[in-house]
């Protein structure tokens, strides 16, 4: 199995692949598109593994790739509807560099608070201006809101506890007493969050629901004066609506992310938010310590191991969680050859489409229950036919489906 690495990548993960048995091809200088898709054609690989390169359905295209893993948290880089209809599957390390995440956001809490860039900047200049610099509302007794409660929101509540803060937060699936259990106070919803707080943290996923989610009624629900911090995808805020509360409402933003991020790892950037006096900003670093790209490469080779062995991908992204199913048709048979090749012919005959299926083997390998899903009944009468025409199949039960979609489980 051969994995083509068109990103930086930790030797620890490449020396781990070459163990496994995986021919691992190291290209993270690939300028563009064009000479991904270059390298693709020419060293065919099965896996593609990238940190920050988009994966478009050009490159998809140029190979037989069959996984994709993002070695990082999230995965809106890689154009998964492309590789969803191409039958090749997405998997990306969730949770492997939350702590450094958190870590990050909480160094751009207190350099928003100390101001600790205008001092070096001043300093750097030969200045010396004690009495600007003296100027700092602390963090203690402060209220650190939290929008997104997952593995990264999670890690900053202990962080601001020994900053002697409170917490409050909101994330779709949270509950109040699993807020509790966390040691945070429950909010209703984002505008919520931002009336509450002394300083706003954001830690959700980009997606349909959340791509420019925290808009006008967010930024003018925030304290005056308030922080901002955002180290989670730069598209979850209505970026023109922030700019608008920095002017109007004092906000202050620590951001580690944007809108409009250069593609290549060093070059230009002309986004005008950082021209905001009350910006402070990083270079989408978040993840960026040795600690979680060590974690990140052991988890890649995992996902690549399991995927090499088994088949199956952990942290798969891309397989459908509903189904048009109707139907299950359940086959208790012996376990001989070319029994599951009679029903699925029958199957095939009724022009009826396989959802998935699966087939259990009882202890001894000498029967075993299949389960299909189908997307309609096939006729009573093939059944009736296909068990009349062989003897190794013990009993033949159709069963219609609670919902016409049903949940299927994940790998």
């Amino acid at each position: 199995m051969r994995a083509l690495i068109c990103d930086k990548f930790e030797k620890s993960g490449f020396d781990a692949l070459k163990a496994i048995g995986c021919e691992a091809v190291y290209q993270p200088d690939l300028k563009d598109e064009a000479s991904v898709i270059a390298e693709i054609r020419k060293t065919q690989p099965d896996l593609l593994v990238v940190r920050s390169r988009k994966v478009t359905a050009a490159m998809l295209d140029a190979g037989a790739i069959k996984l994709v893993v993002r070695a990082g948290a999230g995965y809106n880089t890689i154009d998964v509807a492309a590789a969803s209809k191409r039958g090749i599957y997405v998997s990306n390390c969730p949770g492997k560099n939350s702590v450094a995440v958190a870590e990050l956001a909480f160094a751009l809490i207190l350099a928003l608070d100390r101001r600790v860039a205008d001092n070096v900047i001043a300093l750097r200049r030969g200045e010396w201006n004690k009495k600007e610099f003296s100027k700092a509302r602390g963090l203690y007794g402060r209220t650190l809101g939290l929008i997104g409660l997952g593995r990264i929101g999670q890690e900053m509540i202990p962080r601001a506890r020994s900053f002697g803060m409170s917490v409050i937060a909101w994330s779709r699936s949270l509950t109040p007493e699993r807020a509790g259990e966390l040691g945070a106070g429950f909010a209703e919803g984002p505008v919520a969050v931002a009336r509450a707080a002394d300083i706003v943290s954001v830690h959700v996923a980009l997606e349909k629901a959340t791509r420019g989610f925290l808009n006008a009624d967010f930024f003018n629900a925030m304290k005056p004066g308030a922080y901002f911090i955002n180290t989670s995808r730069g598209e979850v805020a209505d970026q023109a609506a922030l700019v608008r509360a920095m002017r109007e409402r004092e906000i202050r933003a620590g951001l580690d992310v944007y809108a409009s991020e250069p593609s290549a790892a060093a070059g230009e950037f002309a986004d005008a938010i950082a021209q905001e006096p009350n910006f402070y900003g990083t270079h989408h670093i978040g993840a960026s310590t040795d600690q979680a790209q060590e974690a990140i490469a052991a988890e890649t080779v995992r996902i690549i191991q399991v995927f090499k062995t088994t088949g199956k991908v952990p942290n798969v992204v891309n397989l459908a969680r509903r189904t048009p199913a109707t139907h299950t048709l359940v086959v208790r048979h012996r376990d001989r050859p070319g029994v599951l090749a009679g029903v699925l012919d029958a199957i095939k005959a009724a022009e009826i489409n396989v959802q998935e299926m699966e087939n259990i083997i009882f202890d001894g390998a000498e029967a075993a229950v299949a389960r299909i899903n189908l997307d309609k009944p096939p006729p009573v009468e093939s059944l009736d036919r296909l068990k009349a025409k062989n003897a190794d199949i013990i009993e033949l039960k159709l069963l219609e489906l609670a919902s016409s979609k049903i949940d299927v489980l994940e790998c």
